[in-house]
């Protein structure tokens, strides 16, 4: 009899503790949370700088006077990209995409984005709302809308410790980030490029990107120009940096067929024999051994229908490059401040 009585109970136990483990094995190879609140998109980018700051990858870096703009953003905000940004999820829409759901806008890409970082509410909204042209709220989040040039731009506040932000001329775009937010996390969310793919993104990962590449004689019509004239037919590429010792370079090319494949593997094999021919040629300078260890650990390998390159850098290299970055530090673009009120002026009699 107690064996009966106890059995229904370690049966539901078992199936707790399964469900707990489901979840843990979902969760360990679902995209970061930022990222899952992104819209649709042709390309993803994502960077974890606050494992980056744990791992000391930089080091200790000497401080830089920053650019007039970035100063006065600091004293309206008090958020200091360099030292308060955690995370940042970036999703890019091609033109071509951007055309399909609005017609007749200008041929270049646009951009949403999720940080997530150390924010001063209050002194962040006041910042926004000084520089909207118009506030609207929705689903009780006000989403600010900031003319910057020729492109509109709408930030929301999602959170504590979160924003997003949108240039795209589709007002969904936003409104679909905000409604993302406010749901319950799941593993299973995300857009559909980047629930493809990201499986393929190493665990661990301190920065990842994942993008379309469609070859085009337009060289304005993609982001990646600078790559598509080694593909032959559409790809997807996965690359991604870990840090082990040094940061570790990973991209995989996913190209759909074994012939495009060697094609692709051949056509970077040419340029890294070019590349380390030049780097031969060149006089010799106090970062030779550092450039030497990246491009001796560079490597090109056909996996059936993939080209894999990989490479090694050394933390040195990171380091000596940052301490010999310009002193002056420029921080992402930002909306320009608003222009002075001219006061009203009484009507004449």
């Amino acid at each position: 009899m107690r064996i009966r009585r106890s059995l229904p109970i370690l049966l539901a136990v078992a199936l707790v503790a399964a469900a707990v483990a489901l979840m843990v094995v979902l969760r360990k190879h679902a995209p970061p949370e930022p990222a899952r609140l992104l819209p649709a998109g042709d390309g993803f980018a994502f960077i974890n700088l606050q494992w980056m700051r744990r791992a000391d990858i930089t080091g200790e870096l000497p401080p830089v006077p920053h650019a007039p703009d970035y100063e006065r953003f600091i004293n309206a905000t008090g958020f200091q990209f360099e030292r308060d940004l955690d995370e940042a999820a970036i999703a890019v829409h091609y033109p071509e995409s951007i055309a399909t759901a609005v017609p007749g806008q200008p041929n270049e890409a646009r951009f949403s984005e999720v940080f997530v970082g150390k924010i001063q509410g209050e002194r962040f909204r006041e910042y926004l709302s000084n520089l909207s042209r118009s506030v609207e709220t929705y689903r009780a989040i006000e989403i600010y809308t900031i003319p910057v040039e020729d492109r509109t731009v709408r930030v929301a506040i999602l959170g504590v410790d979160t924003v997003a932000a949108s240039n795209h001329p589709d007002p969904g775009v936003i409104h679909g980030i905000v409604d993302r937010s406010r749901k319950l996390a799941s593993p299973f969310g995300g857009p559909a490029l980047l629930r493809q793919y990201y499986p393929q993104v190493p665990f661990g990962s301190l920065a990842w990107t994942i993008f379309r590449i469609q070859p085009s004689t337009d060289r304005a019509a993609s982001i990646p120009t600078n790559l598509s004239f080694l593909f032959a037919q559409p790809a997807v590429v996965v690359a991604s940096v870990r840090y082990i010792r040094a940061l570790h370079l990973r991209a995989v090319a996913f190209t759909g067929s074994n012939e495009e494949a060697q094609h692709l593997t051949e056509q970077l094999s040419t340029f890294l024999n070019l590349f380390q021919a030049m780097d031969h040629a060149t006089a010799p300078s106090a970062t030779d051994a550092d450039v030497k260890a990246i491009f001796d650990s560079l490597q090109v390998e056909q996996q059936k229908d993939r080209a894999l390159l990989t490479a090694s850098v050394p933390v040195g290299f990171i380091r000596n490059a940052l301490a010999e970055a310009p002193t002056v530090l420029q921080p992402p673009a930002s909306p320009p401040p608003p222009p002075a009120r001219k006061p009203k002026q009484k009507a004449r009699p």
